[in-house]
């Protein structure tokens, strides 16, 4: 029996769930909670059943109970393993299993609830387990390098001249050097490059050359032999050798040692790389593109870099503009930034108002891209409502500018100008009624100390509830 969502849920994306008690009423009325928070449920009584159904309709979400004729939740459990192993499953336990609950989580079950439990005790587990699911999956998609799989944002001249010469270079082999301030994107250029190339399905390894030790960045590299030296108790390949075939982008290439580029330069002339320690080189297959967020020629100059390596990685150059210089890129940018954070807080959607929207236009973005997709960020996690302000944006960005402070300080209803402290209050009991009174959770947000906060509040003459 299916039960169709009727709004959207509480916690953000509706889930496909799906409900296994051999009690009929106890699944129907199990089915008619979760469909009224908005989720696609369906219900059955046979666990055999639900085997099937898991797998076919392509569920989330599987809550069942313990105990069942033909086949005991624990069966269920390890089943699905094999057959969907993409569900997440919720136990229904009473008190004296809860041992055996917590083996089931052990062995693969993504939460339990004791009987009795309340509507709210179901669904808040629901939307638990779903949010520890995107959390993990946007893990996993920062560990292989941050990849996406949308295209770049472009819609500023500027911008649509550097993604139309990237997408040339991607055609060939040559190597090239991606340039541009700080947070401006240059991680996910290479990124683009990569996936319109030949190599799209071959691996895309990232690393930054700043933040490696000069005494590990060899082995790191180019890989080191088992007794080279003292630590090194184990083979390792290194990240040329893993990026076979595909391609290795060198983040903040201006900061690698001498040493190191010297033997990164005959890599790139070669083609052959040799481990440490090792007594022979071996071919290697990869495209390099290297990025910088300080310009090369100054390091040439102070001889911190090696030019026959500066004019073998500048074969093609990118320069990515700031983005002060492309404006038309600032609200698309923020529009995607908007939807993946609500996506990833679990709250419903959210909107901004015309006075946040000028101050976004306004602001002159000294972090760039970067900075923009963080005040996203803390304002969908601070924001207590649906509408995102300019308050909720201003006091995340260091350095605002005079007429930014101004334009947040305008009441959005009567255009009138507030003061500071209004606008300073106003932000503190914003985050005060998102983090629902806990004052040491707020003063963390704030980034202040909590006897600040308590004064604060005190000559606010803040009231709780």
């Amino acid at each position: 029996m299916s039960s169709g969502s009727r709004r959207g849920p509480a916690g953000g994306t509706p889930a496909r769930v799906l409900i296994v008690d051999d009690d009929v009423q106890v699944a129907s009325y199990l089915a008619e909670v979760v469909a009224e928070a908005g989720h696609d449920v369906r219900y059955v009584v046979d666990p055999r059943e639900a085997l099937t159904l898991a797998a076919s309709w392509g569920a989330d979400v599987l809550i069942s109970d313990l105990e069942m004729p033909h086949m005991r939740g624990t069966q269920l459990l390890a089943a699905l393993k094999q057959e969907a192993p993409g569900v997440l499953v919720i136990l229904i336990t009473a008190f004296g299993s809860i041992d055996l609950a917590v083996r089931c989580i052990q062995e693969g079950a993504a939460d339990f609830l004791p009987k009795p439990f309340t509507d709210s005790m179901l669904l808040l587990a629901i939307e638990r387990v779903l949010r520890e699911r995107a959390q993990l999956n946007e893990l996993e998609r920062l560990r292989r390098g941050g990849e996406s799989d949308d295209t770049i944002v472009a819609r500023s001249e500027p911008m649509r001249a550097v993604v139309e010469l990237a997408r040339r270079a991607a055609r060939t082999d040559t190597t090239v050097l991606i340039t541009g301030e700080s947070g401006v994107g240059k991680g996910h250029l290479a990124r683009f490059i990569h996936d319109e190339s030949a190599r799209r399905e071959r691996t895309f390894l990232q690393v930054n050359c700043g933040a490696i030790p000069a005494t590990l960045i060899e082995a790191e590299l180019f890989g080191v032999e088992r007794g080279a030296y003292t630590d090194a108790r184990e083979s390792r390949p290194g990240l040329f050798r893993e990026a076979g075939g595909g391609t290795l982008f060198l983040d903040e290439i201006g900061e690698m040692p001498l040493e190191a580029q010297v033997k990164l330069l005959q890599v790139l002339e070669t083609g052959r790389v040799r481990a440490v320690g090792a007594s022979q080189d071996t071919t290697v297959n990869v495209r390099v593109i290297a990025a910088t967020n300080r310009p090369l020629e100054e390091a040439l100059r102070e001889r911190r870099f090696r030019p026959d390596l500066y004019y073998r990685l500048n074969v093609i150059r990118l320069e990515i503009p700031p983005l002060r210089e492309r404006p038309e890129d600032v609200e698309v940018l923020f529009e995607r930034f908007l939807v993946e954070a609500v996506a990833r807080s679990g709250r419903a959607g959210v909107d901004v108002d015309p006075a946040a929207r000028r101050w976004l236009l306004r602001h002159a973005w000294p972090g760039n891209v970067r900075e923009l997709q963080n005040v996203v960020e803390r304002a969908v996690a601070l924001c207590p409502g649906t509408v995102i302000t300019s308050a909720d944006l201003v006091p995340t960005s260091p350095g605002v500018s005079p007429d930014a402070a101004a334009d947040a300080a305008v009441d959005g209803e009567t255009g009138a100008l507030r003061s500071l402290a209004e606008v300073e209050q106003e932000h503190i009991r914003r985050v005060m009624a998102r983090v629902d009174g806990n004052k040491s959770h707020a003063a963390r947000l704030l980034g202040i100390d909590r006897r600040t906060l308590y004064r604060k509040l005190e000559e606010m003459g803040y009231r709780e509830g």
